[in-house]
């Protein structure tokens, strides 16, 4: 069965997006990056057999959204809560594969490849190099999978993968990625992948000092 792909973001507006990024750069350049990394991952999803792509929105769609996507707006207040929502909301009966907007250097491949994994798993984890994680995927989504796993700290991506492998998931795992959260991510992602827009509107902007 092909899976489903589900994209949690955040409109990017400046001074609420990759405020981490802020300083060197400013909100309105964060906001920009932000922008990029969201249209080069909405562009992997189009790019990648899906059933069905979802968009779990905190805001509001903007020109940065391309057709094919269903909207679906994000519910709670903790970052687990949203994600566990986000899961419930999509659910059709088919597996679930779920990206945020801070990996722009995605792949179909990787995202095909994580489709593949839920037939003959459970779960699908992708582990981020800050401790987190960049990919969630379920044949079966449960909120209590998410709920209640700290988001955001160096320990979140270990804590739920122990959280799926404590309920008895069979758990495939992902190559690691590198999330963009700091100038240091922005020089290293836009490396891996040069011709996105990410990439390009990194080079455009550079390194403030």
């Amino acid at each position: 069965m092909t899976a489903d792909l589900l994209v949690i973001a955040k409109e990017p507006v400046a001074g609420r997006v990759k405020t981490r990024l802020t300083p060197p750069y400013t909100p309105q350049e964060a906001a920009e990056l932000a922008t990029a990394a969201l249209r080069d991952t909405l562009t992997t999803v189009l790019g990648t057999c899906a059933a069905r792509r979802i968009l779990a929105l905190a805001g509001h769609p903007g020109d940065w959204l391309p057709e094919g996507f269903t909207v679906v707006a994000q519910r709670g207040d903790r970052l687990d809560e949203r994600l566990a929502n986000a899961f419930d909301d999509a659910y059709a009966g088919r597996p679930l594969v779920l990206i945020g907007m801070d990996t722009p250097q995605v792949t179909p491949e990787l995202l095909a490849s994580a489709g593949r994994a839920l037939r003959t798993h459970d779960a699908v984890f992708g582990p981020a190099t800050d401790g987190g994680f960049w990919l969630l995927g379920l044949v079966r989504p449960d909120p209590a999978l998410l709920r209640g796993v700290p988001m955001s700290r160096p320990g979140t991506g270990r804590i739920q993968l122990d959280r799926l492998r404590q309920a008895g998931l069979a758990v495939a795992t992902m190559p690691e990625l590198t999330d963009v959260d700091t100038a240091a991510d922005v020089a290293e992602v836009a490396g891996l992948a040069p011709d996105g827009l990410f990439a390009a509107t990194a080079r455009l902007l550079g390194v403030p000092a």
